[in-house]
């Protein structure tokens, strides 16, 4: 008996969707369909989906990794608490990202007191078995980890010598940012899987109902993806636009209650610095002023400054809005490679850059 994950791998499901793809395709001049999530690129690059859609169906990457969009100025904030003798405790994806100046490896190379963890339960867990030091969490991600943030924070277990550096961002402000630009033409919207296991569908609904963009929640599986495909041409070829909850198995309409209710008791919207991208308004979360005893910034009397996020020569900010692929980038898999990373968007396990060079994306979405 096949798993279900295993039915949404199935090889003759995904050819008959494509099959339809194929079919429903001859109706348009050139599709253009985003998606949002780190995770959708990989499982696209990785079962060579875009190998199955006719020339003139383009899937998108747009702004879904986290590690990707994190301003230059919190990561230098980072390094200069990790040489002040303040152990910096961070996910692996963010040892390697530049800051203006040096990345967190670099800070480690140069004495500085950087360790990997798992997420802010393992971070508590070091802080209380050394009380003799002190040490900041670096808290990024979207709303999927930044419900897990709220959770230790709200039950009271943030030791004293440990604060948290926070830079979450949320996905819905953003994804208003990208499909904003006009000379971004989408067609179609697939919203993260991830992040709607947290705040549901509900929130992606302005997209149908404000920009007459057939919009579809997915997950992650070969099946999941061409359904999304499939879904949105199906309503662009009948003139409809609406929001579909194809990853129902996993996302409710409301999300999780709980999780959301844990957000918004311990973080306040607030305007957001994307990397590469600028200020986007109510895009990032901050501690109440209840919990600003755990600020890193505050504690430490710190400014997150704007500093320069995109280094000379790099495209990462083009990819993170959708406009250009890796191959355009003059610098990819030459002075920007996943041992040596130039740009953020070629270190993340999510960033598209990465995604392309150790799976081999290298087919053209754009032209």
């Amino acid at each position: 008996m096949k798993t279900i994950t295993e039915g949404y791998r199935d090889p003759a499901r995904v050819k008959q969707v494509a099959s339809a793809i194929r079919e429903l395709s001859h109706s348009f001049d050139e599709i253009k369909i985003i998606h949002l999530c780190g995770t959708h690129e990989y499982s696209i690059v990785k079962h060579g989906l875009r190998t199955l859609l006719p020339e003139n169906v383009k899937l998108i990457a747009g702004p879904g990794c986290p590690v990707c969009v994190t301003p230059a100025g919190h990561i230098d904030i980072a390094v200069e608490l990790a040489l002040s003798d303040i152990e910096i405790l961070t996910f692996g994806d963010m040892f390697k990202v530049p800051g203006s100046k040096q990345s967190l490896a670099d800070a480690k190379t140069n004495g500085g007191c950087v360790e990997i963890v798992y997420g802010l339960t393992d971070a508590i867990s070091i802080a209380q078995s050394n009380p003799e030091r002190e040490f900041t969490f670096f808290a990024i991600g979207f709303e999927t980890t930044s419900c897990t943030t709220a959770a230790e924070v709200y039950a009271n277990r943030i030791p004293e010598n440990l604060s948290l550096l926070v830079s979450h961002r949320l996905m819905p402000p953003i994804t208003e940012v990208v499909l904003g630009m006009g000379n971004l033409p989408f067609l179609g919207l697939i919203c993260p899987g991830h992040v709607s296991t947290i705040i549901g569908a509900k929130p992606w609904g302005i997209f149908p109902e404000a920009y007459q963009m057939p919009t579809v929640v997915a997950g992650f599986e070969p099946l999941d993806i061409l359904t999304a495909v499939k879904t949105i041409l199906e309503q662009a070829l009948n003139g409809k636009a609406e929001l579909v909850n194809e990853y129902k198995r996993v996302v409710r309409y409301n999300g999780n209650t709980k999780a959301k209710e844990l957000i918004k008791k311990v973080f306040k919207k607030t305007d957001g610095h994307w990397r590469g991208i600028g200020i986007v308004p109510s895009s990032a979360h901050v501690l109440r002023e209840e919990f600003k005893e755990h600020d890193a910034t505050e504690r430490y009397k710190l400014n997150l400054g704007i500093e320069e996020d995109i280094k000379p020569g790099c495209r990462c900010h083009h990819m993170i809005i959708g406009r250009s692929v890796p191959t355009e980038c003059p610098m990819f898999l030459k002075g920007c490679t996943p041992s040596s990373p130039y740009g953020t968007c070629m270190v993340s396990s999510e960033g598209t850059c990465s995604v392309w060079a150790k799976h081999g994306g290298d087919i053209d979405v754009t032209a």
